[in-house]
């Protein structure tokens, strides 16, 4: 391990549950490893795969995970141990406590001391039923070991003046978003849809739509615009891609009821064409953020127990 990434550990605590356990840091990845390091400490919902197996993760409030190159790349997490800690260009950190079945490609960072084990099994267990059944808001504490926790969301800057007024707007949404549920989410899962989008006074099939636009929205499209400005595609390019990419699905999740995500849109294509570089990559990376933290929201709040009467072959109801 090099010098500069000796003794480093992190502490990951879950305060509503009682459970820290400690990670130590590696330098498999040194770059994204730093890129945590130097984020800490901070506050997120906690989340848990739906359909991956044994795997926790949250958003983490780090733009620069939506492009930091790796350098070690685990084929099939699957194999990889369990205790191991990810940093993705999803902008997420996870950890695998158990068995997975999604044979997707990470990038580990670090690993869950073998002592604390049996506690992250604990919090995988109670953040399933939390997430799967009970909808408790668990949060999750990421900082530095030995010192104190807190929570900060970056507030990127521009030099355009509406691109700057634009990006403090998404910021003090996303702010207010990050620990507490945003109150159009919230208020489409209690079926209060102003557009009355949903056949029939039905309310189960929106959710649904809201949730498969909004994470692709964030991942891919401005998470794949923020890698592109970084790896230098030409400007023209750039701004076209993004009236491609982000209109069609943004106005579509304002009329089901994220009305803030489409006029922050619209205010974004309004000033595209006329951004430079470094100011286009401030608004998509603030986009991004605010994004992805609407879908892990959308991830915790939809009824995913509505479901639970269908089964695969084979599988128990307990399982």
């Amino acid at each position: 391990m090099s010098e500069k990434l000796r003794g480093r550990q992190i502490e990951i605590s879950w305060p509503d549950l009682g459970i820290t356990v400690t990670a130590d840091l590696d330098d498999r990845n040194p770059a994204l490893a730093d890129a945590l390091w130097e984020s800490l400490p901070y506050q997120s919902l906690q989340g848990h795969a739906l359909i991956a197996g044994e795997h926790l993760y949250h958003v983490a409030p780090i733009p620069t995970l939506l492009h930091t190159p790796h350098s070690t790349r685990i084929p099939d997490r699957r194999e990889a141990p369990n205790g191991t800690v990810f940093c993705s260009g999803l902008q997420h950190l996870g950890i695998k406590y158990g068995t997975l079945t999604e044979p997707m490609p990470a990038t580990p960072v670090g690993q869950v001391r073998a002592a604390d084990m049996p506690a992250l099994l604990e919090a995988g267990a109670e953040i399933w039923d939390a997430v799967y059944s009970t909808k408790k808001e668990i949060h999750v504490e990421v900082r530095r070991a030995g010192e104190e926790g807190g929570h900060r969301i970056p507030r990127l800057r521009a030099t355009d003046t509406d691109a700057d007024r634009l990006i403090a707007d998404i910021f003090a949404e996303t702010e207010q978003a990050w620990l507490t549920p945003p109150a159009e989410l919230d208020g489409l899962h209690q079926g209060v849809i102003p557009s009355q989008a949903g056949n029939f006074g039905t309310v189960l099939p929106t959710l649904l739509f809201v949730n498969g636009e909004t994470r692709p929205l964030g991942y891919a499209s401005y998470g794949g615009l923020v890698r592109a400005a970084v790896q230098d595609m030409p400007m023209a390019s750039l701004a076209h891609m993004a009236r491609l990419l982000v209109g069609v699905p943004a106005e579509f999740l304002g009329y089901c009821g994220l009305e803030k995500l489409w006029a922050f849109t619209q205010r974004f294509l309004d000033l595209v064409d006329r951004l430079d570089r470094d100011d286009f990559y401030a608004v998509t990376s603030q986009m991004a953020l605010y994004i992805n933290c609407l879908g892990g929201w959308n991830l915790h709040l939809y009824p995913w127990e509505t479901g639970d009467h269908l089964r695969q072959q084979g599988a128990t109801a307990g399982a």
